[in-house]
């Protein structure tokens, strides 16, 4: 069984990670617990939040609550003319976390950047399937098996990038957490060992703070990493508390038992700007929340079924119900907020009567179907499960019989990836690198298997997809992205749901915590005071 630390115990515990008295103590309420902590084969933000955005980092570096790049482990870049190498200086001097599992004997170098991307990329690395039945989801998704021809270590502390095509978005691809560094030197030891397994359960990597402990589904522990090469941390003890359910992660703010919580229920955001002890943040959130149809199953192969299903669900009362004024319908698959948005085109209307004629018209008659409900609460959706709900409701009103499913968190992504499964899956997506491309991808052919639960490949969308990578003319990319979102609506292969605010709620002891337009929970430059 798995012992819950109470808030003391928990104190009492990070206190014991450095043995100072009076270390400073920071506790997020987590939304859910990760998968891993590897930072490349999965793509929940809260495997990032636990891996990538702690414990690892990568050549370039988002900007605090921005979409642009800086230097991280590369000191400098440069492009060649045709846009097909890019060549980076590594910063010297960079060392790789020492633990009571792992002291390393060397820093950073070239080896360790061309190590973390091909063992995403060549099947015949030795770790390219160290973990039996999962994939390089983003890596795989975004095309990047085709993008690369060859990494070159040109000496120990520069390394090439050569690529197949352009690609436009190769730079800030590079800041995303699947493209994080990691130590070559610890995955060799593991090998040797013959327990590679514990590279995503012990992890080594050269970010802000290092792994301390997990207890599983309870409590992850990380400890301000003395050598980071952006400087010691304020805060001595990181701590996530995980608490899948929004109000518990209320409470527990609102009790002092953690200083920040993930994603609040929009029910209890009132409370929680009223009271005194806190302060919470808001923004409009780059992100997307859907039902992608498995279009390669009868009858959700037809683009008219799909498009009649869209037409007999309420999505305003939805956007009432559960965003509470916190959340917009969704029209097109990327949000309103970002460049290339198609203003021009109109959603699929809420009119039951044509969607039950559509239909009959179709031969589809006595539907049964399974609605998946994801059972963490996720900036694009506070409560799925209410949410299918109401779309059950509306579904049994146009004579569709839609029976509810859903797994823990990370069983569901895994279940909903299978090119048998049953039905309307939902999902969302929080933008990683504020490009178009970044949104559309989840839709290419590519992604199959990876992050395209629609599990649709349409010739017209593909094309269009890869015509926006390979120009960096933002003008024509416009069109193109514009004329990619009217194939989409056309041929409907999801249920755009909403678009939703995000709401930060922290103690205002907090300091330092940026709200991250691309869903990012970073600690790193953040603050408490005791």
């Amino acid at each position: 069984m798995i012992r819950k630390l109470s808030f003391a115990a928990v104190l009492l515990a990070a206190t014991a990670m450095t043995g100072v008295a009076n270390a400073k103590t920071l506790i997020y309420c987590s939304e859910a617990s990760p998968a891993g902590f590897d930072p490349s084969p999965w793509s929940g933000g809260n495997d990032f939040d636990a891996s990538s955005r702690t414990i690892y980092s990568r050549l370039v570096e988002f900007d605090h609550g921005k979409t642009t790049i800086s230097p991280g482990l590369a000191e400098s870049w440069t492009v060649s003319d045709d846009g097909l190498e890019y060549t980076f200086k590594l910063r010297p001097g960079v060392k790789f976390q020492t633990t009571d599992y792992f002291t390393p004997t060397r820093e950073l170098n070239a080896e360790d950047v061309k190590f973390s991307f091909e063992r995403q990329w060549k099947k015949e690395n030795p770790w390219f399937e160290y973990l039996p039945g999962t994939g390089w989801e983003y890596f795989a998704g975004m095309g990047f098996p085709e993008l690369l021809k060859e990494i070159v270590v040109v000496d120990p502390l520069t390394i090439k990038f050569v690529l197949n095509k352009p690609e436009v978005a190769f730079l800030p691809d590079l800041g995303m957490d699947f493209a994080s560094i990691v130590s070559k030197e610890y995955a060799d030891q593991l090998e040797k060992a013959g327990t590679k397994e514990l590279f995503t359960q012990k992890p080594i990597g050269t970010g802000p703070f290092q792994f301390v402990d997990y207890q599983v589904d309870s409590v992850i522990r990380y400890a301000a990493w003395d050598g980071y090469y952006g400087g010691r941390q304020k805060i001595d003890d990181l701590i996530f508390a995980i608490t899948p359910d929004p109000a518990v992660r209320a409470q527990k703010l609102k009790a002092g038992e953690c200083h920040i919580m993930s994603y609040p229920a929009p029910a209890d955001i009132a409370g929680l700007q009223a009271d005194t002890n806190l302060k919470v943040e808001e923004q409009e959130g780059l992100n997307i929340g859907y039902l992608a149809y498995n279009t390669t199953q009868p009858p959700f192969d037809k683009v008219e079924v799909r498009k009649a299903l869209n037409m007999a669900v309420n999505k305003q009362a939805i956007i009432d119900a559960v965003y509470q004024g916190a959340g917009q319908p969704a029209i097109n698959p990327i949000p309103p907020t970002m460049w290339s948005y198609n203003t021009a085109i109109k959603d699929d209307p809420y009119d039951p009567e044509a969607a039950q004629k559509m239909l009959e018209e179709a031969g589809v008659k006595d539907l049964s179907m399974k609605i998946w409900a994801m059972p963490v609460s996720r900036p694009y959706n506070p409560n799925a499960q209410r949410v299918a709900e109401m779309i059950q409701a509306d579904y049994a009103k146009v004579g569709v019989k839609a029976e509810i499913v859903s797994y823990e968190w990370t069983e569901y992504r895994e279940r909903g990836k299978a090119k048998d499964r049953d039905g309307a899956f939902q999902l969302g997506w929080t933008g990683d690198n504020g490009d178009p491309d970044n949104f559309l991808f989840l839709l290419g052919c590519d992604a199959i298997g990876q992050s395209n639960y629609a599990i649709w490949c349409n010739d017209d969308f593909q094309k269009l997809l890869l015509a926006g990578k390979a120009t960096t003319d933002v003008a024509e990319r416009t069109k193109i992205y514009e004329q990619a979102q009217e194939v989409f609506k056309r041929e409907a292969p999801w249920l755009t749901l909403a678009h939703s605010k995000v709401f930060m709620p922290m103690s205002k002891n907090v300091s330092g915590f940026v709200m991250d337009p691309l869903g990012i929970h970073r600690f790193d430059g953040v603050d408490i005071a005791e």
